[in-house]
């Protein structure tokens, strides 16, 4: 799963970079074939802001965390996003597993060319 964690209006830590990043990585107890996560941390005054957007098959699963503590938006936006990974799964049962892991393997190889490549 690739992760991309940035902060608006403030410096990030080392720890809550490290704390987002545990945070995110928990969603694969909820879905496996996560593309991809983006997590945008903003702060206003004090109002601090947590957007997750995660990639999946076909589909993006967003949730917002706003609250006056970064860690708790944090907390809130993984929680609401792992709410609709579980929904989410429960349509996917329905459809053919084989089509999904076809297009998460192409989303995911690396769009490098054997040629161009130097050894």
């Amino acid at each position: 799963m690739l992760k991309k964690i940035t902060a608006r209006h403030f410096d990030l830590t080392a720890e809550m970079k490290e704390r987002a990043e545990e945070e995110v990585d928990r969603l694969t107890r909820y879905f496996d074939s996560i593309v991809s996560a983006e997590l945008v941390l903003d702060t206003e005054r004090h109002r601090h802001l947590a957007e997750l957007k995660v990639n999946v098959y076909n589909n993006t699963i967003t949730g917002t965390g706003d609250t006056d503590d970064m860690y708790n938006s944090i907390t809130v936006a993984v929680d609401k996003v792992k709410g609709q990974l579980k929904k989410y799964k429960g349509k996917l049962k329905h459809k053919r597993p084989e089509a999904i892991t076809e297009v998460i393997d192409t989303l995911t190889r690396p769009n490098t060319d054997v040629d161009d490549v130097d050894t």
